[in-house]
């Protein structure tokens, strides 16, 4: 198709058009230092040439490590010129995982955050016969095949832009252009392939769905090796002409949300559960009058935001509730001037969403996989559903099998799994429509609501198909608890592992008549448990006999990255859990029970 376009081609356009208007910004020294369109474009052809001088061949692959900056940026996007394939890794993979990646991309340069990173391919550099040199982000070192970002920015003016023009002609928009791994929760991670097409399109129309404008701006702070982030913080602000800020770290997020003020946000659901934590504890030292506001508003807040959904006009007294309550809370938070709020990467539940809509922040469910590029449905502000993850994106095609599986088909849909043909095959059919592995359905209005994993369905003893997320959105209701996995594959009933939230601890420790001081010691104490199961018995009573949670075992800490329990996007390994608290598990099935 003629509307075809390269990453390059994106970028040189938007570099001239918007030369003087700021493209990226980060913090330093405690001040905001921010990069325009044509310094980044310029800084990005520099380091495509120092790539094509330290020996990057064309679609060899470029491992990035580190938290997201400037550097990733032009890092990711000047190995895309130079022909070669950027592979993002994840910060917290050990060294054994990043020989993998850099070993499986045929990465001839590595670029590394600093000392910390670097050490983790010092330790397998002798097992990655390709790799030529390492590049840091931050810091330098001794080493003769190791550059500082300086050193290698110096490198890139030995090369004649002749030379770079030849690898920008020699790529087609259809070309791979980069690799996106799978977070590898069952065996080692897969390349998902991306071509300029798929990323390019991608990009533009989720946001132009979005309405996102000229001078948007978004703060980026999820990993960049994920697709989401590539398409919300990378590619689509490169398609609009947007100002990504760096956030100096996940632990000031929340400080740098109020200093970006950015016009859109994407959360993963446990970074919003965590400002919903934070926000219920504050709210609970509310009292008298300001208490019956706050209670009156979110009333009006809930009301309203279902109203809009159905078409229908607000409350009354809404406008008052926005001014008295809404918009402080906005403020706090940073959001005051953000159009568009974004949820996407993992299940997020109904409670978590409702909260945010009474206090006048509908979320918006966007749904879909590194496979199709990112999004393959998208909620909009002026087109949503709470619990549903919206409507087809534009220009693409979505189905539902006859087993309930969702498949995709467009021009987002991905090259294939990097060699791995027979995984390619397994997921997309040859009428090119992409396998899920979700289960879903369309409602009367043609939302889609996603109903669970295909391969995560828990089939207890007596044949029954159950989806844990949907019981773990209704544990996470539970103002106490912050997190749920639901056990019962092959059982005769269902049982749940939990956590405590530990921002709650003090009013959960008191309202359940412990002694306790710790999570640790909340987690051994029976009164606990027994607290909080006859709040799991109040939702056992709306749901079906075959769905409802027997037992449940609090967690003496939360599931973490750091513990293995997590992905980087904060999804449950459920394996690693499986594996890992197996004998609290075997406790809740011996001597039989229903």
């Amino acid at each position: 198709m003629s509307d075809k376009r390269t990453v390059m081609q994106v970028m040189e356009e938007t570099g001239t058009k918007h030369g003087d208007k700021p493209a990226l910004r980060h913090k330093k020294g405690g001040t905001w230092h921010t990069t325009t369109w044509s310094e980044y474009r310029s800084q990005v052809r520099t380091a495509a040439k120092a790539f094509i001088e330290l020996g990057l061949q064309p679609g060899k692959g470029v491992a990035i490590i580190g938290f997201n900056c400037p550097q990733w940026a032009i890092g990711d996007i000047a190995a895309i010129y130079a022909g070669g394939c950027p592979a993002g890794i994840y910060t917290t993979n050990s060294a054994e995982q990043c020989k993998y990646i850099a070993g499986h991309s045929d990465a001839q340069i590595v670029i590394v955050e600093n000392r910390e990173q670097l050490a983790k391919f010092k330790e397998v550099r002798k097992e990655l016969p390709e790799l030529k040199a390492i590049v840091m982000m931050y810091g330098d070192d001794s080493d003769a095949d190791v550059y500082s970002w300086p050193e290698f920015l110096e490198l890139g003016k030995k090369v004649s832009d002749d030379v770079l023009q030849k690898r920008i002609d020699a790529q087609k928009p259809d070309d791979v252009c980069t690799y996106i791994y799978t977070s590898g929760t069952t065996g080692d991670p897969k390349a998902v392939m991306i071509s300029h097409d798929n990323i390019t399109w991608t990009s533009r129309s989720a946001l132009e769905m979005l309405g996102t404008q000229e001078g948007d701006r978004v703060v980026s702070y999820l990993p960049f090796s994920h697709i989401a982030e590539q398409v919300v913080s990378l590619h689509g602000p490169m398609a609009a002409g947007m100002c990504t800020a760096f956030a100096e770290s996940m632990e000031k997020l929340s400080d740098n949300l109020k200093e970006i003020r950015p016009t859109m946000f994407l959360g993963v659901p446990r970074v919003w559960e965590k400002i919903q934590a934070k926000m219920a504890a504050i709210g609970s030292k509310n009292t008298g009058i300001k208490k019956k506001i706050s209670a009156w508003a979110r009333g009006q807040g809930l009301a309203g935001g279902y109203a809009e959904q159905k078409g229908e006009g607000k409350p009354l007294l809404y406008g008052l509730a926005d001014k008295l309550v809404f918009s402080k809370v906005r403020d706090a938070l940073g959001l005051d001037q953000c159009r568009i709020c974004v949820t996407s990467a993992a299940p997020i539940s109904k409670s978590t969403l409702e909260f945010f809509l009474s206090l006048g922040v509908p979320i918006m469910e966007v749904y879909g996989m590194s496979e199709c590029t990112g999004p393959a449905t998208i909620s909009l502000p002026n087109k949503y559903k709470t619990g549903s993850v919206g409507k087809i994106m534009a220009g693409t095609e979505l189905k539902i099998a006859p087993d309930g599986e969702i498949c995709m088909r467009g021009r987002h849909v991905f090259k294939g799994y990097f060699k791995n043909e027979g995984a390619t095959k397994e997921t997309v059919d040859e009428e090119g429509w992409l396998h899920s592995g979700d289960i879903g359905e369309f409602d009367a209005d043609g939302f889609l609501r996603i109903t669970d994993r295909k391969k995560d369905l828990l089939i207890t003893a007596g044949g029954e198909n159950i989806a844990p997320q949907v019981l773990e959105g209704r544990l996470k209701a539970i103002g106490a608890l912050s997190q749920a996995v639901v056990i019962g594959d092959r059982q005769k009933f269902l049982a749940a592992l939990v956590t405590l939230d530990e921002t709650r601890l003090e009013d959960t420790l008191r309202e359940a008549g412990s002694s306790a001081k710790t999570m640790a010691d909340a987690a051994k104490d029976p009164k606990v448990e027994a607290w909080l199961m006859a709040q799991v018995e109040e939702i056992n009573k709306t749901l079906a006999r075959v769905q409802t949670i027997k037992r449940i075992k609090v967690l003496p800490a939360e599931l973490s990255i750091e513990g293995g329990e997590l992905t980087p996007t904060m999804k449950i390994k459920r394996k690693v859990v499986n594996q890992k608290y197996a004998s609290d598990i075997a406790a809740f099935y011996e001597g039989g029970g229903d």
